[in-house]
């Protein structure tokens, strides 16, 4: 069937947290839009939706294909990103730039809160009676929108995760104590679970993992601690910054003094190592024979290391492109809204496809890890979930024993 699309200019914006591969997928929009009879040109926005109400744009059309294929390597947000969450007026703001350069194709790269910015977007140039094409390319490494087996920069981060305990649990055999590693993870355990990866002998760690899907209790969490290192001699532990009690209070915020936060109201959790520095405390008081000398308890925060570590997943790359290419073909078959999702077809082997859902479907909503992906004990995960990420992280590196 044929369509008369409006012609018009195409803006790509990328927005959050930056990953290993979101610039795989505005390489793909371009590359799928270059050419299209509808498109008079692409305009890549500095710094999201910021950039775009100060009008700071880049001519994509003109970047050379050799450089194109350098940035889609190079981790990182290439246009620069934004947390800024758009109200009605920021939109009108957005609006009159549009209008001014012709602007009737619009595709945000980003996770939960950049999904929910494209609806307001789209939901107000309907309000308003203006053409405008709105099209959310998923973007999360904490894998947690909705209608998605997983999302681009995701596998990424869990390849960074895995390998990183790799190393740590070396390190942790060589000098035995207790090691507690903080990982992202808001309200979704996905990329703490990865550290899972990491196990290929009979005693390797993470020994506990801690996903932010069950509720906290600090008691449990030394009891637990003091068990494995009776075990083990040693322990290595995971732990999500999500992690909140049972009455839901974030753990790491409610250490945190001076807990900043951003334009969506989300605590600066990564920013802080105030989580690490308790759970150890805690730890080493609690453990501590009395009269006697404290366990070896150290902590660490991976934070921002994790996003856009220069080791990024091959599957992830290739449907992080896929995403990007399929948002520009919806956009040129006639479709007006919507958001990209990624499907998985099979699992051996591995095989995904990109499908387009609803706005609405995925705006604002979280996806948890579930119940099958956690141990009965909550302190593991189980041997589905490995089956779901091993795919995507790729190929590990193999470590020997004495």
């Amino acid at each position: 069937m044929q369509f008369d699309l409006i012609k018009g200019n195409a803006v790509i914006g990328q927005s959050g947290g930056p990953t290993a591969v979101i610039n795989q997928s505005l390489v793909g929009v371009v590359n799928a839009l270059r050419g299209a009879d509808a498109i008079t040109g692409i305009l890549g926005a500095r710094n999201g939706v910021r950039g775009m109400i100060e009008e700071r744009f880049v001519d994509l059309a003109a970047v050379s294909p050799e450089t194109l294929e350098r940035v889609a390597i190079t981790p990182s947000a290439a246009l620069g990103s934004s947390r800024d969450k758009p109200d009605k007026a920021y939109c009108e703001q957005i609006f009159e730039v549009f209008e001014r350069n012709n602007v009737r194709y619009f595709f945000y790269i980003g996770g939960n809160d950049s999904s929910d910015t494209c609806r307001i977007i789209n939901e107000l140039s309907d309000d308003v009676g203006y053409e405008l094409r709105c099209f959310h390319i998923p973007k999360t490494i904490d894998n947690d929108l909705v209608c998605n087996d997983h999302t681009p920069g995701y596998p990424s981060a869990a390849r960074f995760v895995a390998k990183a305990f790799m190393g740590d649990n070396l390190d942790n055999a060589s000098l035995p104590g207790i090691k507690i590693d903080i990982v992202m993870g808001r309200h979704a355990g996905f990329l703490t679970a990865a550290a899972a990866l990491a196990r290929q002998h009979e005693g390797d760690g993470p020994h506990l993992i801690y996903c932010p899907e069950r509720a906290f209790d600090p008691t449990k969490f030394v009891a637990d601690i003091d068990r494995m290192y009776t075990e083990h001699g040693r322990c290595l532990v995971a732990v999500s910054e999500g992690i909140a009690n049972a009455e839901g209070e974030s753990i790491a915020a409610m250490m945190a003094s001076s807990a900043e936060k951003d334009a969506h109201g989300n605590v600066q959790l990564s920013g802080s190592g105030a989580l690490g520095d308790f759970l150890a405390n805690l730890v080493k008081i609690e453990l501590t024979p009395k009269g006697g000398n404290p366990p070896r308890v150290r902590a660490d925060t991976f934070g921002y290391l994790q996003r856009c570590f220069p080791d990024a997943s091959d599957v992830d790359q290739a449907e992080a492109r896929a995403a990007g290419a399929k948002a520009a073909e919806v956009a040129m078959s006639g479709d007006k809204d919507g958001s990209i999702a990624i499907e998985r077809v099979s699992s051996e082997p591995y095989k995904s496809e990109m499908k387009l859902i609803k706005l609405t479907d995925v705006a604002a909503k979280t996806k948890h890890m579930p119940e099958e992906f956690i141990s009965e004990c909550g302190t593991d995960v189980t041997d589905a979930f490995i089956e779901y990420a091993k795919p995507l992280v790729g190929e590990l590196p193999m470590v020997a024993m004495l």
